[in-house]
Protein backbone atom coordinates (compact mmCIF):
# COMPACT_ATOMS: atom_id res chain seq x y z
CA UNK A 1 0.00 0.00 0.00
CA UNK A 2 1.44 3.37 -0.94
CA UNK A 3 1.36 6.19 2.20
CA UNK A 4 0.66 9.31 1.03
CA UNK A 5 1.98 11.04 3.78
CA UNK A 6 6.24 10.03 2.95
CA UNK A 7 8.40 12.84 2.69
CA UNK A 8 8.90 11.82 -1.29
CA UNK A 9 5.72 10.53 -1.97
CA UNK A 10 5.77 7.67 -4.60
CA UNK A 11 1.94 8.49 -5.28
CA UNK A 12 2.30 11.88 -6.90
CA UNK A 13 2.92 10.72 -10.61
CA UNK A 14 0.23 8.34 -10.44
CA UNK A 15 -2.19 10.74 -8.99
CA UNK A 16 -1.63 13.27 -11.16
CA UNK A 17 -2.03 10.92 -14.11
CA UNK A 18 -5.19 9.64 -12.80
CA UNK A 19 -6.42 13.27 -12.29
CA UNK A 20 -5.73 14.28 -15.81
CA UNK A 21 -7.60 10.83 -16.87
CA UNK A 22 -10.66 11.72 -14.50
CA UNK A 23 -11.24 14.98 -15.35
CA UNK A 24 -11.35 13.84 -19.09
CA UNK A 25 -14.13 11.81 -18.03
CA UNK A 26 -12.73 8.76 -17.07
CA UNK A 27 -14.79 6.84 -14.34
CA UNK A 28 -12.56 4.19 -13.77
CA UNK A 29 -9.25 6.70 -13.34
CA UNK A 30 -11.50 8.87 -10.82
CA UNK A 31 -12.30 5.32 -9.05
CA UNK A 32 -9.34 4.38 -8.76
CA UNK A 33 -7.71 8.04 -7.57
CA UNK A 34 -10.49 7.97 -4.93
CA UNK A 35 -10.00 4.25 -3.43
CA UNK A 36 -6.34 5.35 -3.78
CA UNK A 37 -6.85 7.80 -0.74
CA UNK A 38 -10.31 6.91 1.03
CA UNK A 39 -8.77 4.65 4.06
CA UNK A 40 -6.21 7.37 4.64
CA UNK A 41 -9.23 9.95 5.04
CA UNK A 42 -11.03 7.35 7.18
CA UNK A 43 -8.21 6.47 9.36
CA UNK A 44 -7.76 10.59 9.78
CA UNK A 45 -12.10 10.79 10.60
CA UNK A 46 -11.97 7.83 13.04
CA UNK A 47 -9.74 9.75 15.12
CA UNK A 48 -11.43 13.02 15.29
CA UNK A 49 -15.18 11.78 15.95
CA UNK A 50 -14.44 8.11 17.37
CA UNK A 51 -17.04 6.66 15.91
CA UNK A 52 -16.64 4.23 12.67
CA UNK A 53 -20.01 5.12 11.40
CA UNK A 54 -19.50 8.90 11.33
CA UNK A 55 -16.19 8.75 10.32
CA UNK A 56 -17.82 6.83 7.03
CA UNK A 57 -20.16 10.10 6.99
CA UNK A 58 -17.22 12.43 7.13
CA UNK A 59 -15.40 10.48 4.55
CA UNK A 60 -17.91 10.63 2.36
CA UNK A 61 -18.63 14.20 2.78
CA UNK A 62 -14.94 15.07 1.94
CA UNK A 63 -14.79 12.86 -0.64
CA UNK A 64 -17.53 14.74 -2.59
CA UNK A 65 -15.92 17.76 -1.55
CA UNK A 66 -13.15 16.38 -3.52
CA UNK A 67 -15.09 14.46 -6.76
CA UNK A 68 -17.05 18.12 -7.34
CA UNK A 69 -14.27 20.23 -7.31
CA UNK A 70 -11.95 17.96 -8.75
CA UNK A 71 -12.06 20.09 -12.12
CA UNK A 72 -10.51 23.03 -10.24
CA UNK A 73 -7.64 21.39 -9.58
CA UNK A 74 -4.98 23.09 -11.33
CA UNK A 75 -1.58 21.21 -11.01
CA UNK A 76 0.34 24.33 -9.53
CA UNK A 77 0.50 22.26 -6.02
CA UNK A 78 0.85 18.71 -5.50
CA UNK A 79 -2.34 16.17 -5.11
CA UNK A 80 -2.01 15.48 -2.17
CA UNK A 81 -1.58 18.67 -0.91
CA UNK A 82 -4.74 19.56 -2.35
CA UNK A 83 -6.56 16.94 -1.23
CA UNK A 84 -5.35 16.55 2.79
CA UNK A 85 -6.26 20.23 2.44
CA UNK A 86 -9.47 19.64 1.64
CA UNK A 87 -9.71 17.06 4.01
CA UNK A 88 -8.13 18.77 6.91
CA UNK A 89 -10.21 22.00 6.51
CA UNK A 90 -13.52 19.83 6.66
CA UNK A 91 -12.30 17.80 9.99
CA UNK A 92 -11.45 21.56 11.46
CA UNK A 93 -14.96 23.00 10.63
CA UNK A 94 -17.33 20.19 10.66
CA UNK A 95 -20.53 20.31 12.97
CA UNK A 96 -19.76 17.82 16.56
CA UNK A 97 -20.89 14.52 15.91
CA UNK A 98 -20.16 11.06 17.15
CA UNK A 99 -17.65 11.30 20.07
CA UNK A 100 -17.10 14.91 19.98
CA UNK A 101 -20.57 15.36 20.69
CA UNK A 102 -19.90 14.86 24.48
CA UNK A 103 -16.79 17.71 24.81
CA UNK A 104 -14.14 15.60 27.46
CA UNK A 105 -11.52 16.55 29.23
CA UNK A 106 -8.53 14.15 30.90
CA UNK A 107 -10.32 14.31 33.79
CA UNK A 108 -13.21 13.63 33.14
CA UNK A 109 -12.21 10.56 30.79
CA UNK A 110 -10.22 9.51 33.72
CA UNK A 111 -13.49 9.75 35.63
CA UNK A 112 -14.92 7.92 33.63
CA UNK A 113 -12.45 5.04 33.56
CA UNK A 114 -12.07 4.83 37.08
CA UNK A 115 -15.23 4.72 37.14
CA UNK A 116 -16.13 1.61 35.41
CA UNK A 117 -15.99 -1.20 37.86
CA UNK A 118 -12.64 -3.84 37.49
CA UNK A 119 -14.11 -7.41 36.81
CA UNK A 120 -12.89 -10.59 35.70
CA UNK A 121 -13.18 -11.56 31.74
CA UNK A 122 -16.13 -13.10 30.31
CA UNK A 123 -16.24 -16.82 30.10
CA UNK A 124 -14.70 -17.68 26.96
CA UNK A 125 -17.96 -19.93 25.78
CA UNK A 126 -20.59 -16.91 26.64
CA UNK A 127 -19.01 -14.68 24.02
CA UNK A 128 -19.28 -15.32 20.19
CA UNK A 129 -15.47 -14.32 19.46
CA UNK A 130 -11.86 -15.38 21.21
CA UNK A 131 -11.74 -13.17 24.66
CA UNK A 132 -8.44 -11.58 23.54
CA UNK A 133 -9.98 -9.96 20.42
CA UNK A 134 -12.21 -8.39 23.21
CA UNK A 135 -9.57 -6.67 25.06
CA UNK A 136 -8.24 -5.70 22.24
CA UNK A 137 -11.19 -3.70 21.09
CA UNK A 138 -11.33 -2.07 24.56
CA UNK A 139 -7.58 -1.29 24.29
CA UNK A 140 -8.25 0.54 21.16
CA UNK A 141 -11.77 2.28 21.80
CA UNK A 142 -9.87 3.25 25.36
CA UNK A 143 -6.93 5.11 23.54
CA UNK A 144 -8.85 6.51 20.83
CA UNK A 145 -11.16 8.16 23.24
CA UNK A 146 -7.99 9.55 24.95
CA UNK A 147 -7.84 11.88 21.66
CA UNK A 148 -11.35 13.28 21.85
CA UNK A 149 -9.25 14.92 25.54
CA UNK A 150 -7.31 17.50 22.61
CA UNK A 151 -9.25 19.98 20.89
CA UNK A 152 -9.72 19.53 17.38
CA UNK A 153 -5.91 20.88 15.66
CA UNK A 154 -4.07 18.89 18.37
CA UNK A 155 -6.14 16.04 17.77
CA UNK A 156 -5.67 16.33 13.69
CA UNK A 157 -1.97 17.15 14.46
CA UNK A 158 -1.28 14.37 16.62
CA UNK A 159 -2.95 11.50 14.04
CA UNK A 160 -0.95 13.16 11.07
CA UNK A 161 2.56 13.76 12.69
CA UNK A 162 2.44 10.99 15.41
CA UNK A 163 0.25 8.30 14.26
CA UNK A 164 0.11 8.90 10.11
CA UNK A 165 3.80 9.79 10.95
CA UNK A 166 3.73 12.96 7.98
CA UNK A 167 6.70 14.57 8.59
CA UNK A 168 7.00 18.56 9.83
CA UNK A 169 6.80 19.64 6.12
CA UNK A 170 4.22 17.56 4.89
CA UNK A 171 2.50 18.09 7.88
CA UNK A 172 2.70 22.06 7.62
CA UNK A 173 2.52 21.72 4.05
CA UNK A 174 -1.23 20.26 4.02
CA UNK A 175 -2.68 22.39 7.03
CA UNK A 176 -0.73 25.35 5.71
CA UNK A 177 1.05 26.40 8.44
CA UNK A 178 4.61 26.59 9.65
CA UNK A 179 7.01 23.33 9.77
CA UNK A 180 7.89 24.72 13.15
CA UNK A 181 4.15 25.20 14.17
CA UNK A 182 3.41 21.87 13.49
CA UNK A 183 6.22 20.50 14.84
CA UNK A 184 5.19 22.77 18.30
CA UNK A 185 1.45 21.99 18.51
CA UNK A 186 2.21 18.30 17.67
CA UNK A 187 4.92 18.19 20.73
CA UNK A 188 1.93 20.08 22.91
CA UNK A 189 -0.06 16.85 21.90
CA UNK A 190 1.82 14.51 22.84
CA UNK A 191 3.27 15.84 26.12
CA UNK A 192 -0.61 16.07 26.95
CA UNK A 193 -1.07 12.48 26.36
CA UNK A 194 1.84 11.28 27.57
CA UNK A 195 0.77 12.90 30.70
CA UNK A 196 -2.09 11.66 30.88
CA UNK A 197 -1.50 7.94 30.01
CA UNK A 198 1.84 7.94 32.77
CA UNK A 199 -0.48 8.55 35.68
CA UNK A 200 -3.34 6.48 34.41
CA UNK A 201 -3.12 3.71 32.08
CA UNK A 202 -1.17 0.57 32.77
CA UNK A 203 0.11 0.18 29.27
CA UNK A 204 2.42 3.24 29.70
CA UNK A 205 3.22 2.94 32.86
CA UNK A 206 3.33 -0.72 35.23
CA UNK A 207 2.72 1.28 38.17
CA UNK A 208 -0.93 2.28 37.44
CA UNK A 209 -3.59 -0.33 38.21
CA UNK A 210 -5.85 0.01 35.16
CA UNK A 211 -5.50 -2.46 32.98
CA UNK A 212 -7.74 -3.18 29.98
CA UNK A 213 -7.98 -6.87 30.34
CA UNK A 214 -9.97 -5.39 34.22
CA UNK A 215 -11.54 -2.95 32.43
CA UNK A 216 -12.79 -5.13 29.28
CA UNK A 217 -15.88 -6.57 31.08
CA UNK A 218 -16.83 -3.30 32.17
CA UNK A 219 -16.69 -1.73 28.56
CA UNK A 220 -19.48 -4.22 27.76
CA UNK A 221 -21.64 -4.02 30.35
CA UNK A 222 -20.74 0.03 29.96
CA UNK A 223 -22.14 -0.57 26.55
CA UNK A 224 -18.72 0.96 25.10
CA UNK A 225 -18.09 -2.45 23.88
CA UNK A 226 -19.72 -4.85 21.63
CA UNK A 227 -18.97 -8.42 21.23
CA UNK A 228 -21.43 -9.18 18.61
CA UNK A 229 -20.14 -5.83 16.60
CA UNK A 230 -16.29 -5.03 17.17
CA UNK A 231 -15.77 -1.89 15.70
CA UNK A 232 -11.83 -1.62 16.01
CA UNK A 233 -10.81 -4.88 15.80
CA UNK A 234 -11.23 -6.35 11.57
CA UNK A 235 -10.38 -10.11 11.62
CA UNK A 236 -7.78 -9.51 9.58
CA UNK A 237 -5.84 -6.55 11.41
CA UNK A 238 -3.20 -4.69 9.38
CA UNK A 239 -1.86 -2.12 11.74
CA UNK A 240 -0.82 1.65 11.35
CA UNK A 241 2.46 0.86 11.91
CA UNK A 242 2.44 -1.63 8.67
CA UNK A 243 0.37 1.17 6.78
CA UNK A 244 2.43 3.72 7.68
CA UNK A 245 5.67 2.00 7.79
CA UNK A 246 8.10 4.66 6.19
CA UNK A 247 6.80 7.21 8.37
CA UNK A 248 8.00 6.36 11.90
CA UNK A 249 9.14 9.76 13.83
CA UNK A 250 12.18 10.16 16.23
CA UNK A 251 10.71 11.59 19.49
CA UNK A 252 13.34 13.15 21.51
CA UNK A 253 11.24 12.22 25.09
CA UNK A 254 12.37 8.33 25.15
CA UNK A 255 9.09 8.15 28.01
CA UNK A 256 6.85 9.40 25.30
CA UNK A 257 7.71 6.76 22.97
CA UNK A 258 5.95 4.23 24.71
CA UNK A 259 2.74 6.07 24.57
CA UNK A 260 3.13 7.00 20.81
CA UNK A 261 4.28 3.49 19.73
CA UNK A 262 0.25 2.40 21.28
CA UNK A 263 -1.25 4.40 19.05
CA UNK A 264 0.58 3.53 15.76
CA UNK A 265 -0.13 -0.27 16.75
CA UNK A 266 -4.08 0.82 16.28
CA UNK A 267 -5.52 -1.34 13.38
CA UNK A 268 -5.46 0.58 9.86
CA UNK A 269 -9.64 0.51 9.34
CA UNK A 270 -11.72 0.63 6.26
CA UNK A 271 -14.61 1.95 6.29
CA UNK A 272 -17.73 -0.67 4.95
CA UNK A 273 -19.04 -0.88 2.05
CA UNK A 274 -17.46 2.06 0.65
CA UNK A 275 -16.96 0.85 -2.97
CA UNK A 276 -20.96 0.34 -3.29
CA UNK A 277 -21.04 3.86 -2.13
CA UNK A 278 -18.78 5.21 -4.47
CA UNK A 279 -20.63 3.87 -7.03
CA UNK A 280 -23.72 5.40 -5.94
CA UNK A 281 -22.22 8.64 -5.88
CA UNK A 282 -21.01 8.84 -9.62
CA UNK A 283 -24.26 7.46 -10.89
CA UNK A 284 -25.79 10.36 -9.60
CA UNK A 285 -26.83 12.50 -12.76
CA UNK A 286 -25.27 15.90 -10.68
CA UNK A 287 -21.96 14.53 -10.69
CA UNK A 288 -21.65 13.05 -14.02
CA UNK A 289 -22.65 15.92 -15.19
CA UNK A 290 -19.93 18.25 -13.30
CA UNK A 291 -17.27 15.42 -14.55
CA UNK A 292 -18.77 14.58 -17.79
CA UNK A 293 -17.88 10.85 -16.73
CA UNK A 294 -17.89 8.20 -19.61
Amino acid sequence: MFNPFTEIAECHSTDAALVESAKNGDRAALEQLVMRHQAWIYNIAVRMVFHPHDAEEVTQEVLVKVITKLSTFNGRSKFRTWLYRITTNHVLNMKRRGGESQQLSFSSYASAINDTPDLNLPDPMSVPVDVPMLVEEAKIACTTGMLLCLDRKQRLVFTLGEILGASDAVGGEVLDMSPANFRQILARARRDLYQFMNNQCGLVNAANPCRCSKKTQGFIKGGHVDPNHLVFVPLHVQRISEAARDTAREIDEVAERSSAAIFRDHPFLQPADFAQWLRQILDRPDIRTALHLN
